[in-house]
């Protein structure tokens, strides 16, 4: 199966973005300023990489044996994945991180180092998410397993009625399901959608999987179960409440961004044509939180500041703050829907009511 591409409307809205770019890049050019990181990224890399590191190496050499204490360096050791993933790996991946592309590479690939696969990534999230956000068959974002729906446009099972109270477990699973099982299943799924091009590209990737899978699960499993004195039932205990730490993190994260009572889920015409122009397209479908809070924003990259991030994934994080000024006053001139939630909590509640809704909603209601 190849993948059907969708069409953007190319002369509805079109001022909207063409001024808000030359805006963005007016602030850059005055202020003097490159669009990618700066020492505040140094910073935070270090940072993130000893909060992950820092306890792995207290467990393997620091003779902790408390069960309590040993759970906790875990917890954090997740805190630290979750934090090198929203703020280092992805701005990498984004080519934001540096105008050096082979930093953008080596730090890319910080994500295989914690189990998932950077190239894999980079097909689902900036390929796919970013340019099919919330369109049911495109963004693989939600394109979820029958047990959750998170569009009005997936089948509807009874038991989606209760997904507003189960989606949280499945949402601390789920980067051990994605470590293990998903990046195979997308490997191939992907490949049939002709997002691999070739069956070399195809044995690359596969062979990467293999490697740094086997590395990963060597030195976060293997190598603990033979050098920390203590049962081999907390060493996996702890392993799996360092997944569940870090998966509800970045789930929490990126739903509060989309699946909301705000955001639409768009529908191509016949002819595959969505009705808007794609600038306009990510605006009804992203929705920012917690504009205000500066630790909130430092710890998860930025993100949330999603509308400013759809909108110029090529720029740095550091930026969406003062740049989300130019975005919001944009868009208020265009009379375009700029989405934003007071706090984190409101976002998470909301995130909540729109699981709840979706558990009950046949269908989605008709667009004019």
């Amino acid at each position: 199966m190849t993948f059907k591409k969708q069409k953007f409307s190319t002369n509805k809205d079109v001022e909207f973005f063409s001024v808000l770019r030359e805006r963005v890049g007016l602030y850059f050019e005055s202020a003097k300023l490159s669009r990618h990181g700066n020492w505040n990224m140094v910073v935070k890399t270090i940072v993130m990489f000893l909060l992950y590191f820092t306890p792995y190496f207290l467990l393997l050499f620091g003779n902790i044996t408390h069960p309590v204490l040993f759970v906790l360096l875990w917890i954090i050791m997740g805190f630290g994945t979750a934090g090198i993933g929203l703020s280092v790996m992805h701005d990498a991946n984004h080519g934001a991180y540096s105008s050096k592309k082979w930093i953008n590479k080596y730090l890319g690939y910080s994500m295989n180092l914690v189990g998932a696969n950077a190239e894999l990534w980079k097909l689902q999230h900036n390929k796919l998410h970013h340019t099919y956000t919330n369109i049911d068959g495109g963004d693989d974002d939600i394109n979820t397993p029958m047990i959750l729906r998170f569009s009005p446009h997936r089948k509807r099972y009874w038991i989606h009625r209760y997904q507003y109270l189960y989606a949280w477990f499945f949402y601390g699973i789920s980067t051990m399901s994605w470590f293990t099982s998903k990046d195979f299943i997308r490997l191939y799924r992907y490949r049939r959608m002709g997002l691999i091009k070739s069956r070399k590209e195809f044995r690359k990737i596969f062979t990467q999987l293999i490697l740094w899978k086997l590395f990963y699960y060597g030195y976060i499993l293997v190598l603990p179960l033979i050098l920390i004195p203590v049962p081999a039932w907390l060493i996996l205990l702890s392993f799996v409440s360092m997944h569940f730490t870090m998966g509800l993190i970045l789930s929490l994260i990126f739903q509060t961004a989309h699946v909301m009572p705000a955001c639409e889920y768009p529908v191509a015409d016949e002819h595959g044509v969505i009705e808007n122009n794609w600038a306009i397209h990510e605006m009804m479908t992203t929705t920012n939180y917690s504009p205000s809070s500066r630790i909130f924003t430092w710890f998860i990259g930025g993100l949330n500041f999603q509308v400013e991030h759809h909108l110029f994934p090529s720029i740095c994080h550091v930026h969406y703050k003062r740049i989300s000024k130019i975005v919001a006053a944009t868009a208020k001139e265009f009379d375009v829907p700029y989405n934003s939630q007071k706090n984190f909590l409101i976002a998470v509640w909301n995130h909540a009511k729109m699981l709840y809704k979706l558990g009950r909603l046949e269908t989605a209601p008709a667009r004019s």
